[in-house]
């Protein structure tokens, strides 16, 4: 399941190339919302790789330091997700009780970034934002 442009990708960050990496990496791109580490192994296994959990972490923690992959610890249960790090800003709407997850298209905090850092002469350099609340399926369920 070797991918000629992740060959390509991994050469020019510096990562070696192998099949495990190049699944995981794989499943990520097919992936639009971020997703658990659990999941990943989950998805290997249905493919019938042998590989540890432990080894998906480790190559979760390559992608991340080489700026390939993003990981977000989601406030609510402290639960660490990891999305392809595609330089794009995004915030995320999550279900409390499926744990669904959407985008939230657009970023209203742009001018409030600006009126913070005159207030307090921070530089910012960034946010995230997550909105909980009930999807429409949990919201009818209750």
């Amino acid at each position: 399941m070797e991918n000629l442009d992740n060959k390509v990708l991994f050469a020019k960050k510096g990562i070696k190339n192998t099949k495990q990496r190049n699944m995981t990496y794989n499943i990520l791109m097919q992936e639009n919302l971020p997703v658990t580490a659990e999941l990943i192994f989950l998805k290997l296994k249905e493919a019938d790789e042998k590989i540890s959990l432990s080894t998906v972490y480790r190559i979760l923690e390559v992608f991340i330091s080489k700026g390939l992959v993003i990981k977000r610890n989601l406030s609510e249960d402290n639960m660490a997700v990891f999305e392809i790090n595609n330089m794009e800003h995004k915030h995320h709407l999550i279900c409390y009780c499926c744990k669904k997850m959407q985008v939230i298209k657009g970023c209203p905090l742009g001018a409030y970034e600006k009126i913070l850092q005159e207030q307090t002469d921070y530089d910012i350099s960034g946010h995230r934002l997550e909105i909980y609340g009930y999807c429409p399926d949990c919201k009818e369920k209750k």
